[in-house]
């Protein structure tokens, strides 16, 4: 085993399982104590290396949080587009494959738990967040998400199943109808509710959805 006083000689394995092991420390730290709150020493003490060893990974503490939340949100927008494209590649039946679209889309907030926490910490604290970190986050997930979702809508209003001149508009109402209920009384996550009600909530979310852009048959 290799110690904390290693030197960039160190073998490159080691050096990146030390960096996997200070981010995923970190956004432990940073998704229970916010950016102001958590000091280097406790995300140290979390990675089980030295402040020195996370020094030589990282200038200092904002560049570490800006790696984190780069790393995290791109961890889940992938997961997102992956499960877009298994519920929305071959649609046969419109409301239930929205349907099963809407219950995966929400439990990303209990299958990536550490990254919501995250999340809260970076909605608590954005007015005192460089506004540039704030807009790589949106753009590397939420936004990246959206866009996709716009697309493959898109390509359902050209089949006649939906009616939805702006495609996109429409993306970001559907991740509203199904999730924001769900996201504000879970606390994104934190309390996450009980399946049955998670079902009821995307259910009711994706036919609201449906009653503004479902085709209409022709007269």
């Amino acid at each position: 085993m290799t110690g904390e006083n290693d030197t960039p000689t160190a073998p490159r394995r080691g050096l990146s399982e030390k960096r996997q092991a200070i981010t995923r420390a970190a956004r432990t730290v940073f998704g229970r104590d916010g950016y102001s709150r958590a000091g280097i020493d406790a995300i140290a003490a979390e990675a089980g290396v030295s402040t020195r060893t996370i020094y030589n990974h990282f200038a200092g503490k904002e560049l570490l949080f800006r790696t984190v939340v780069q790393e995290s949100t791109g961890q889940v927008g992938n997961a997102q587009l992956e499960v877009i494209d298994r519920h929305l590649a071959k649609v046969t039946d419109l409301e239930s494959d929205l349907v099963a679209l809407g219950l995966a889309w929400v439990g990303s907030l209990t299958a990536f738990s550490d990254h919501f926490a995250l999340v809260r910490q970076i909605n608590a604290e954005a007015a005192h967040l460089p506004k540039d970190l704030l807009e790589a986050w949106q753009a590397a997930g939420p936004r990246r998400a959206v866009v996709e979702l716009g697309c493959r809508f898109g390509g359902l209003a050209d089949r006649g199943l939906l009616d939805a001149p702006d495609p996109e508009r429409a993306a970001q109402h559907f991740v509203l109808l199904v999730g924001s209920e769900i996201t504000q009384r879970s606390y994104w996550g934190a309390f996450p509710l009980a399946p049955a009600e998670t079902e009821e909530l995307v259910t009711t979310g994706v036919r609201a959805f449906l009653r503004a852009y479902a085709a209409r048959p022709a007269h």
